[in-house]
C-alpha cells in the first residue's frame, strides 16, 4: 500500500513563499495559489504523457514568471524550489499513528511516488520514517509513471511474495493514485480530506476524509490483515 502521510499543500506553500521572495516577488495568496493550479496541470500532463518530467519541473516556473511579466530564470527557480522542498516535511494529522499502527498490525507498507526523487529522499530523511517501509518506489527511477501500469508491474516485480489480490494503494489523487491502482488491478482507496468531488470515471474501493479511518476500512476487506 501507499500512505499520504505528508501536506503537500503546506510544503509547498511554503517552498514557493521562499522561491519567489528570492526572485523578487511577493507571495501574495493569489500568486501562491496561481502557482499551485500550474503546478498541478503540469504534473498531470506528465501523467497523461503529454510532457517528461523535466518539461514539467521548468514550464511551472516559466509560465508563472511569463504571467507575472518577471525577468527570472526559471531554472534557477526550479533548483532552489526543489532544495526548498526536500528540507520541509509536514505530517498530515494523525499520519504518525497510522505508520505505526500498521507496522505493529504487520502490514507490509511501500512508498509509490512520481515525485523528485531528491525531494522525496530528503522529505523521508528528514520525517525519519524510512523505517516503517520495505521500499521505495519512485518514478524517476522505475522508469514509468502513475497512473501507467508499467509502474505499478515493475515495482510489483521487486516485491518478494506479492499477492495482487491482497494489496491496496491508498492516496490523495484520483488521477494518479486511484487510476493507477485501477490500471494495475488492484483495490484502491481514496483519501480525500477536503470532501472534494469525485469523478465518475475514476472509482475508487473506499474513500476517507481522516487518516484515522483507514485501519477500520483496511479490517472490512478480507485478506488484508495478517
Amino acid at each position: 500500500m501507499t500512505i499520504p502521510f505528508f501536506d503537500f499543500e503546506k510544503a509547498e506553500e511554503v517552498a514557493i513563499g521562499t522561491t519567489l521572495r528570492r526572485f523578487g516577488v511577493e507571495p501574495t495568496e493569489a500568486i501562491t495559489a496561481r502557482y499551485s493550479v500550474i503546478n498541478k496541470a503540469q504534473w498531470e500532463k506528465l501523467e497523461r504523457g503529454e510532457l517528461n518530467r523535466a518539461q514539467v519541473k521548468l514550464r511551472r516556473f516559466e509560465i508563472l514568471f511569463d504571467e507575472l511579466g518577471v525577468d527570472a530564470c526559471a531554472e534557477e527557480a526550479r533548483r532552489f524550489y526543489e532544495e526548498q522542498l526536500s528540507i520541509g516535511h509536514y505530517f498530515i494529522e494523525g499520519a504518525e499513528e497510522l505508520l505505526e499502527r500498521l507496522a505493529v498490525g504487520g502490514y507490509r507498507l511501500f512508498l509509490a511516488s512520481n515525485g523528485t526523487l531528491a525531494v522525496q529522499e530528503g522529505r523521508i530523511a528528514s520525517a525519519g520514517i524510512a523505517k516503517y517501509f520495505e521500499k521505495m518506489f519512485i518514478s524517476e527511477q522505475v522508469g514509468a509513471v502513475k497512473p501507467q501500469k508499467e509502474f505499478f508491474e515493475a515495482s510489483f516485480a521487486q516485491i518478494p511474495d506479492f499477492a495482487r489480490e491482497r494489496a491496496v494503494i491508498f492516496g490523495d489523487s484520483l488521477t494518479s493514485d486511484i487510476q493507477g491502482g485501477i490500471n494495475a488491478g488492484i483495490r484502491t482507496c481514496w483519501f480525500n480530506p477536503k470532501g472534494k468531488p469525485g469523478r465518475e470515471d475514476i472509482c475508487p474501493n473506499g474513500e476517507i476524509q481522516h487518516l484515522s479511518q483507514f485501519v477500520p476500512w483496511l479490517e472490512k476487506l478480507d485478506g488484508t490483515k495478517k
